[in-house]
């Protein structure tokens, strides 16, 4: 690619990314230094980069391309010689590649300013898509998921079942041996687990209502 970037694909579903690489180009080649005032170093701009990532990252599901894209999360991480900015997307019934590459080219577009050397992954949530809000736990009720706590709670750090929604400030774990509410608090993750038959049943439902 003309500006440097290069792309890598991987895989398929249940998971898969676009990433764009931009080579490293270095700002004290072409400033002659990193930016300094009098009183010492100032924010270096990597930190306007983040900044900037995030404000692209906010603005996308307004752009009408991806106005049913969700955002799952995203992430900017300072390397040795580089950032790393990371995305993950969702939609209803899936992302696929060609939409993580348009997403890609809109970001780096809008980050063409920046002279600083970065990484760009976007990937998609997958079919066991972390849980990342609470709101989540509601939407996704009826679900088997996976759940890791900070704190062993029925003597256990991982726990299995299907989600019965929020109550509270608890999640609601449904399991075999009855109900587990879990604060929200004190989850360290949780995701989806893929049930391929669920799955199935969805997919011939909404094939029904179309």
């Amino acid at each position: 690619m003309a500006d440097g970037r290069r792309r890598w694909e991987r895989g398929q579903c249940p998971r898969f990314s676009v990433v764009e690489r931009q080579k490293l180009e270095s700002l004290r080649g072409r400033t002659g230094g990193p930016a300094q005032g009098a009183g010492g170093s100032e924010a270096g701009p990597e930190s306007l980069l983040n900044e900037a990532f995030e404000r692209v990252v906010h603005a996308l599901p307004h752009q009408p391309a991806f106005r049913d894209v969700e955002i799952v999360g995203s992430s900017a991480r300072r390397g040795r010689h580089q950032t790393a900015l990371h995305l993950t997307v969702d939609r209803d019934g899936g992302v696929d590649v060609a939409t993580c590459e348009q997403i890609a080219r809109s970001i780096n577009a809008a980050l063409d300013a920046f002279p600083d050397p970065y990484t760009l992954e976007i990937e998609s949530a997958g079919l066991d898509r972390p849980l990342t809000k609470p709101s989540d736990y509601d939407r996704f009720a009826g679900r088997d998921v996976k759940i890791v706590t900070t704190l062993a709670i029925d003597k256990a750090k991982t726990h299995r079942g299907k989600l019965d929604g929020v109550r509270g400030t608890n999640v609601i774990l449904v399991r075999e041996k009855g109900e587990l509410p879990i604060p929200i608090a004190v989850i360290k993750s949780a995701n989806l687990e893929y049930d391929v038959r669920a799955d199935l049943q969805r997919a011939k439902q909404r094939e029904k209502n179309r």
